[in-house]
């Protein structure tokens, strides 16, 4: 039965997203139940691509990309597809109408970390704009369940809220981005130089970016408000640590919060919201 395979691919994306993130895991949980599988879905999708730039190192990765695109657009094309993660992403992108240019930019990003790129300003946004702030925007679709026009005006905040989070992730895995993977994101950061000086930067920029997006969020429909809010709260937290960690101490091991740590984040942001104070 048809009905079947859905479930089983939704339950994939599910466990995909499960096995590989704690806290977005959590932060789905405390959305409505209704969207929970298109943003396991959209997660699942995400995580395949980033893991065949990112992992498959004894594999031709390019090869690799290449056919997951082709059946990307073939799955969206089609209706359908035999691998499970592009079932439930292709279904979830037409029940929402998601762009598909949002999903081209996303897999131009995937392609430039195929190869050693010299960072610059522009090439620097542009690989946000395509791994993280098109990623938030596939998810908006889904928070506001495809209503153009909260979609419209929710965007800036969405893609400021994607961004803070990959800048956040790109000082959590300097250490890894930079030894095992050869990449450095930061345009500022030179030969391998990372210092408290470009460290305080980045976190400025980033510290704006969060302000930003929280105004969005606090306008986010109810079936999404909480959970968004929720991931927002356990990436700050992480953020307030890695910005209490001297630099050097970034470029020689993964800044991580422990998992009660988050449950703590969980409960006082859960107080927080039901008092209406974000």
């Amino acid at each position: 039965m048809k009905k079947l395979f859905d479930q089983v691919s939704r339950q994939v994306s599910k466990d995909i997203t499960r096995t590989y993130s704690t806290s977005f895991s959590l932060g789905i949980l405390a959305l409505s139940s209704s969207i929970r599988p298109a943003i396991y879905a959209i997660y699942g999708y995400v995580r395949l691509a980033d893991e065949i730039v990112d992992s498959f190192h004894d594999y031709d990765k390019q090869v690799l990309l290449n056919r997951f695109e082709e059946q990307t657009w073939q799955a969206l094309d089609e209706g359908i597809s035999l691998n499970p993660v592009l079932q439930s992403f292709q279904e979830t992108v037409s029940q929402f109408r998601i762009d598909r240019a949002l999903i081209a930019q996303f897999l131009n990003s995937m392609r430039m970390d195929l190869s050693s790129i010299e960072y610059d300003a522009d090439r620097y946004e542009e690989y946000i704009l395509g791994s993280a702030e098109v990623v938030g925007l596939m998810c908006l679709h889904v928070f506001v369940e495809g209503n153009v026009s909260a979609y419209d005006a929710l965007k800036p905040y969405a893609m400021k809220l994607g961004s803070a989070f990959q800048k956040v992730n790109f000082l959590r895995d300097l250490k890894d981005d930079y030894h095992v993977l050869g990449r450095i994101y930061f345009p500022d950061i030179k030969q391998g130089i990372f210092d408290n000086e470009i460290k305080s930067a980045i976190e400025e920029d980033i510290e704006k970016e969060f302000k930003e997006a929280l105004t969005g969020i606090e306008r986010l429909p109810a079936c999404s408000k909480f959970g968004v809010y929720l991931a927002y709260k356990y990436y700050l937290s992480l953020f307030r640590k890695i910005k209490q960690t001297p630099a050097q101490r970034i470029m020689q091991e993964r800044i991580r919060i422990p998992n009660s740590k988050k449950l703590s984040v969980m409960m006082r942001s859960y107080v927080r919201y039901k008092l209406a104070y974000l």
